[in-house]
């Protein structure tokens, strides 16, 4: 008896292998974890507190609402999109916690813009041991760009080291002969970040790094002064930009701040600033995506009606528009992919690439690049808000020149939706 049940148990175990055996959906989509007929559910892990929760809490509420409004015009091949979102806290621990229980536990089909560099880097091999596919990653290290060692996983914004070339070719034409130096993130965001401005404008002046866990960069930012630092690069989640900022003021150290994308949104940077704002004037940037304040264009027009409609009427800033156009993106796949939805499926369909969109640069994907937007273009403070100058430039993690993108932004369909 006790030999007949467990040849029943293994012969139970073989079937359910057998019946998801594909992980990537090879089967079709009644085999495909986290597809019905009439749903497809995602996941992601993001931070909703903790020490990068500025600004970046709002970036998955947006993607849901984008979601919502799709749902309620019918879905994508008439599945609606359920979005489950994990607070990790911005803590590597708890991003292996909530990815797994996720993954395990909920289900997922894929684990769509899971945050940060230090977060997302402890989940890649067991989101592929999994098979699980790993979409738009946000946050630009260039460990989303190995399609030979993580099949399944592709960034989105902009690598790193692509934006430190661009932010460095501004700097070396406008800042000549000046002080340049450096303070960044410990790992991998602020290292890529550093590769890319020295690729351009060679060792900088001096270098400083700091960790999340530690709000205090008074000694990295005396550091800078006693260095006579005249331009300093910033690679810094937003809460560390101000605090940069702030404690430059305090200690009456003015240089000109050149600050990465994902550390620059004006209005969770004058949150965190309070009365000391107006120090926000004059920081340039870069962004890639439409900028929240630019009324006339046809994607802000969009989001806000998404906005007011599915959001609760949140205050539109970058962060808003990145959430909504990481979740247009998700939904132009889910329609390349067809109704026959798979996690193989979906891969093929991302690397097939052709993507058009809000942003002012295209995507990269390819059966060879993983890597997300290909450029960027500059902005400057004005008034409080961000506004661009010059044209979209893009470029290459190597040694690849830094070129004027010339081709005109898309507008968006009629209806909003991509279409299939």
């Amino acid at each position: 008896m006790k030999r007949t049940a467990t040849v029943l148990a293994a012969v139970l175990l073989a079937a359910a292998g057998c019946s998801n055996s594909d992980g990537g959906g090879s089967s079709g989509s009644a085999d495909t974890p986290g597809v019905t007929d009439t749903e497809v559910v995602v996941g992601t892990h993001m931070p909703l507190t903790g020490p990068a929760a500025a600004g970046y809490s709002k970036i998955a509420p947006a993607t849901k609402a984008y979601f919502d409004y799709v749902n309620a015009n019918g879905g994508v091949h008439g599945r609606k999109i359920t979005y489950k979102i994990m607070d990790d806290g911005y803590n590597p621990a708890n991003t292996q916690q909530v990815v797994r229980q996720l993954v395990l536990q909920d289900k997922v089909f894929a684990i769509l813009n899971g945050l940060g560099t230090p977060t997302h880097s402890g989940v890649l091999d067991f989101l592929k041991t999994n098979r699980v596919p790993d979409l738009f990653v946000a946050s630009g290290s260039r460990s989303w760009n190995q399609p030979d060692k993580y099949p399944g996983t592709f960034g989105f914004n902009p690598d790193y080291t692509v934006e430190g070339k661009i932010l460095a070719t501004h700097v070396k034409e406008t800042y000549a002969g000046k002080k340049v130096c450096f303070l960044g993130q410990d790992d991998d965001f602020g290292r890529d970040s550093l590769a890319g401005i020295e690729k351009v404008l060679g060792p900088v002046a001096a270098k400083q790094s700091y960790v999340t866990s530690n709000p205090n960069v008074g000694p990295q930012i005396g550091a800078l002064k006693a260095a006579g630092c005249q331009v300093v690069m910033l690679a810094t989640v937003p809460g560390f930009t101000a605090l940069s900022i702030g404690t430059a003021a305090k200690i009456g150290f003015k240089p000109q701040f050149v600050v990465t994308n994902v550390g620059s949104d004006p209005t969770t940077l004058a949150k965190s600033l309070g009365a000391a704002a107006p120090l926000l004037e004059g920081v340039v940037a870069a962004n890639y995506l439409p900028l929240a304040n630019d009324t006339a264009n046809p994607w802000i027009q969009l989001y806000t009606k998404v906005n007011k409609e599915y959001n609760g009427g949140a205050e539109l800033d970058n962060n808003v528009v990145y959430g909504m156009s990481v979740a247009y993106l998700f939904v132009q796949a889910l329609q390349a992919a067809g109704k026959d939805l798979t996690r193989d499926g979906i891969i093929e369909a991302v690397e097939k690439g052709g993507f058009t969109g809000p942003a002012l640069v295209p995507v990269r994907y390819s059966a060879d690049d993983h890597s997300g937007y290909a450029g960027e273009q500059l902005t400057t403070i004005e008034g409080g808000v961000a506004k661009y100058f010059g044209k979209p430039y893009r470029t290459d993690d190597g040694d690849g020149a830094v070129e004027v993108y010339e081709a005109a932004a898309v507008a968006p369909p009629a209806n909003g939706i991509p279409a299939a």
